[in-house]
């Protein structure tokens, strides 16, 4: 989730302006970049359990790291997040560790800059004991066993989160995830490359799942995370409608957002918790608690922080719907996104795999992806039947873009690991699961050492 920050404080004077805040995002195909970002827990080497924020733990690793050059992001004096060169390291809840990476032209700078990352990680924390996995959902740890970071907005969120469903607290402190943000040229752009991968964000929850366990057995998910987002909070999450919606564009999405729930207003370095209330009483100067004040374009802008639709729209689109994975699928992750959105005719292509689909289709595969993963039902089949055809168009895609890395391979190979699973290989789950009944012999904890970066 996002470090704090002021942001702009531009009065807000209606709907047109905040939809040109979306469309101040728009830019031209060359400019187009790739932004990823991933999370993984950490843990103690000695006894695999969650570190504190202090002492010997997720603050000794932002100091760690941030002596190579970072600035630090703190809130009440605490560093909760670290800054440089466009990139930051940032926490959710329970110090799930997350680099949101700076934008990078090709998925081979992509690669390299996670490389550096987890490179960067694993020597800071070696010394103190602890490693990091990134896995979808916590294997092992129970909620109450799971840490509190100190960042202001996180004690707004745990408070409410019990009030709008029943697995909230899980989602802030027992998952973890991989996104990649990519661009859109215009308003058609951005409605096309939206809907689209709206349509298919269940197929890649089921393609990435990685977390079949819950509290060390597995419990007949294959992806818990995405279990834990079907009961979180329904007015600020799954696939909303209005995107599927006839006109719908930049002010049709401002004026969706202006109903979502807010958790809080960001004043002088303070969270002042408004949670439940509309940012639409905002606008309006009738905000419980801050009657006569007005939003901020920052304010707004804090506010789609905390919208947790299965894509996210900001000034780029955010691709929400996988599991945290090894640093090969991750990679592929982004690759698999890339290649069906950046290439015309590979956008195109797509399109008429979900051509006739309606928000209400869509969430019946959503319901069913955590259980079922790929055998999920989709049309007369199942989302495995996807497979093969949106590898091809997306492999298609990434041949167009013709972008090599130092050896010559295109951006082709970051597909690989997806094309093992196409031809019959298992997913992430699915290879856990086999080592939990093989080798491990009923015992989850071997999974932390594997599953190390």
């Amino acid at each position: 989730m996002s470090n704090p920050g002021e942001g702009d404080l531009t009065p807000i004077d209606g709907l047109s302006q905040l939809a040109g805040y979306f469309e101040a995002g728009c830019k031209p195909a060359e400019k187009f970049r790739i932004g990823t970002e991933h999370e993984k827990f950490g843990f103690r080497r000695d006894d695999l359990t969650p570190p504190p924020y202090e002492p010997g733990g997720i603050r000794a690793m932002l100091e760690g790291i941030g002596a190579d050059g970072w600035s630090p992001i703190l809130d009440k004096g605490q560093p909760i997040g670290l800054t440089r060169d466009g990139a930051s390291v940032s926490l959710e809840p329970a110090g799930q560790f997350e680099l949101s990476g700076g934008l990078c032209r090709t998925l081979h700078e992509t690669k390299a800059e996670l490389d550096a990352h987890l490179a960067e990680v694993r020597a800071v924390a070696e010394p103190l004991g602890l490693g990091f996995a990134p896995l979808g959902f916590h294997p092992l740890a129970t909620q109450a066993e799971m840490p509190w970071m100190p960042k202001g907005r996180y004690g707004i969120m745990r408070r409410y989160m019990p009030k709008v469903g029943t697995r909230g607290l899980d989602m802030m402190t027992r998952t973890c995830t991989v996104q990649v943000n990519l661009d859109f040229a215009s308003e058609t752009d951005m409605v096309r490359k939206l809907r689209v991968s709206l349509a298919l964000q269940s197929f890649a929850t089921a393609l990435f799942a990685n977390s079949p366990f819950y509290e060390g057995k597995p419990n007949g998910a294959l992806s818990n995370r995405a279990l834990v987002w079907t009961d979180t909070d329904k007015a600020r999450s799954g696939i909303p409608a209005v995107v599927f919606e006839e006109g719908f564009g930049f002010e049709r999405f401002s004026d969706f957002a202006l109903d979502v729930p807010m958790y809080f207003v960001y004043r002088d370095g303070h969270y002042i918790d408004t949670a439940g209330a509309a940012f639409r009483d905002f606008m309006a100067g009738k905000l419980p608690g801050l009657e006569g004040q007005y939003p901020t374009m920052g304010d707004f802008a804090d506010h789609l922080t905390t919208i947790f639709t299965d894509v996210r729209l900001k000034r780029f689109l955010e691709m929400r719907g996988a599991d945290a994975g090894s640093p090969a699928m991750m990679g592929a992750f982004s690759a698999f996104w890339v290649g069906l959105l950046y290439d015309d005719a590979a956008l195109t292509a797509a399109e008429d795999l979900v051509r006739g689909l309606t928000a209400a289709d869509l969430m019946v595969t959503r319901a069913a992806v955590p259980t079922q993963g790929l055998d999920a039902p989709w049309r007369q089949g199942k989302l495995r039947d996807l497979l093969k055809p949106l590898l091809a168009i997306a492999d298609s895609g990434l041949a167009a873009r013709g972008l090599t890395n130092a050896d010559g391979a295109d951006e082709r190979i970051h597909l690989d690991p997806l094309r093992a699973i196409a031809e019959g290989g298992p997913t992430q789950a699915e290879h856990w699961l086999s080592r939990f009944k093989g080798a491990w012999g009923g015992d989850v904890r071997p999974i932390f050492a594997e599953a190390a970066i």
